[in-house]
């Protein structure tokens, strides 16, 4: 499977997303962020903000890439050596942190 990087954002299909995997989003950002109703909203809100930039394909290959990232060894070099690699974490890193800046 071949994925390509986006240059610009278009506006993505926000409901590609299964349910379980916004799910575990939010989960994740309440335990990091604290377990408040605000904190509920603003970590939903943060899903919603990274679903609409990036079609789900395009989320789970670029978390793919982030945790291959950490690898250490020729595995995890070979990752952060990959120009198309790089793209994808950049896509994903500009749309959380337009979640951020939205939402937090």
């Amino acid at each position: 499977m071949i994925f390509t990087a986006f240059t610009s954002f278009a506006p993505a299909d926000t409901n590609d997303y299964p349910t379980e995997v916004r799910a575990d989003y939010v989960f994740v950002c309440m335990k990091t962020n604290g377990e408040t109703p605000d904190t509920l909203k603003r970590c939903s809100c943060s899903i919603d903000v990274i679903a609409s930039m990036l079609p789900y394909n395009q989320y789970v290959a670029a978390q793919t890439v982030a945790s291959m990232d950490q690898v250490q060894g020729q595995i995890g070099t070979m990752f952060r050596a990959s120009e198309q690699s790089r793209a994808m974490l950049g896509d994903l890193r500009r749309a959380e942190a337009e979640a951020e800046i939205r939402c937090f």
